[in-house]
C-alpha cells in the first residue's frame, strides 16, 4: 500500500468527486481514478459507491477513511518533527479564527508575528467555533480560537481573552432608555442570533432557556455587523460581546446592561490533545500569550 493511495482516496472522499479532487491534487481524473481503484483491488473491497450523482463511502470505505486520516496525520507529524530539526525557524501554521473575532485582535497579532518570523507561513481559515473544533480534532488545523468551555479531554486549551455579552437594541426600542433589563423581560422579544455553527448560538439559546423561555428567533446570520444593522433597524434584539459592540460606532444601536450574573464570553487557544507542536507553532503560541 502506497501513502499516495491513501492521500488520494482521502481527498476523493472529502470532495465526493473525482473531478474536484483531481483539480485540488493537480492530477488527471483518469490517473486519480486508477490510483483509487488500485487501492480497492489491493484491499479487495469496494471503498466508494459510484452509482449516484455524488460519490459516497461504503461501510468499508468509512473504516479505511478513518484509518487513512490517522496514518496521514502521523506522517505529517513525522515530517514536522524532522523539519524542525533540519530547518529550525521555518515552518507552517494552520490557524482557525471565528469570523466573529477575526477583525478584533488578529490583524495586528499576525502582522507582528510575521515581522518577527518572516519565514514561517501562516494559513488562516475562518470557521464558526463548532466547526473549528471539528477541524482541530481531525488535524486539519494546528490550532483554533474557540469560545470556552470546550471538551478538555479532547483538546489542550490555553486561555486567550475574557469578555462578557451585552444586550443590544435599537435606539427606538423601549429598552434603550432602561438602566438594566432582566433576561425574563425578553421573553416576548424577537431575537437576531448567529447561525448554528457558531458557539454563540448555543450559548444564547441556553441562556434564554435558563431564564425560563424559548427564544423567538427572527433572523440568523454569520455576520455580526449585519446582525447589528438589523438591530439598528429595530428588526429584533441581540447579544454581542462588549468588545464587538465597542467597534460598531452606530448611533442607532444601544447597549443595555443585564441584571444578575454576567454572561461570559471567554476565548481560548484550542489544540488537539497530545498533538505534536512544531517549532513554528510553539513560537506562535508564545506570541499569542504575550
Amino acid at each position: 500500500m502506497d501513502v499516495r493511495q491513501l492521500l488520494y482516496f482521502v481527498e476523493v472522499s472529502r470532495q465526493k468527486s473525482f473531478t474536484k479532487a483531481a483539480n485540488i491534487l493537480f492530477l488527471s481524473q483518469p490517473s486519480l481514478s486508477k490510483m483509487v481503484k488500485s487501492l480497492e483491488e489491493e484491499l479487495q473491497v469496494q471503498l466508494l459507491d459510484r452509482s449516484g450523482r455524488q460519490l459516497q463511502l461504503t461501510d468499508a470505505g468509512e473504516a479505511v477513511y478513518e484509518h487513512a486520516l490517522r496514518i496521514l496525520h502521523a506522517m505529517d507529524e513525522l515530517s514536522s518533527s524532522l523539519y524542525d530539526v533540519l530547518q529550525l525557524k521555518k515552518g507552517k501554521i494552520t490557524l482557525g479564527i471565528p469570523p466573529v473575532i477575526s477583525t478584533l485582535y488578529f490583524p495586528k497579532i499576525i502582522g507582528d508575528f510575521k515581522k518577527k518570523y518572516p519565514q514561517i507561513t501562516m494559513q488562516l481559515m475562518e470557521y464558526g467555533a463548532n466547526k473549528m473544533e471539528e477541524e482541530v480534532a481531525n488535524g486539519t488545523l494546528d490550532l483554533g480560537i474557540s469560545v470556552l468551555p470546550v471538551d478538555e479531554e479532547a483538546f489542550d486549551v490555553l486561555p486567550f481573552k475574557q469578555d462578557e455579552m451585552t444586550l443590544i437594541v435599537s435606539a427606538e426600542h423601549p429598552f434603550a432608555k432602561a438602566e438594566k433589563v432582566s433576561l425574563n423581560q425578553l421573553e416576548q422579544e424577537s431575537f437576531i442570533f448567529f447561525t448554528e455553527e457558531f458557539a454563540l448560538y448555543d450559548r444564547m439559546v441556553a441562556t434564554c432557556r435558563q431564564a425560563g423561555f424559548e427564544p423567538t428567533i427572527a433572523y440568523k446570520s454569520s455576520q455580526w455587523d449585519f446582525m447589528a444593522g438589523l438591530v439598528g433597524e429595530n428588526m429584533g434584539i441581540s447579544f454581542l460581546p462588549h468588545s464587538l459592540y465597542n467597534k460598531l460606532h452606530n448611533d442607532n444601536i444601544v447597549s443595555v446592561s443585564l441584571e444578575g450574573e454576567a454572561i461570559p464570553w471567554h476565548l481560548g487557544i484550542v489544540m488537539k490533545k497530545g498533538k505534536y507542536k512544531s517549532y513554528a507553532l510553539r513560537q506562535f503560541l508564545a506570541h499569542l500569550q504575550s
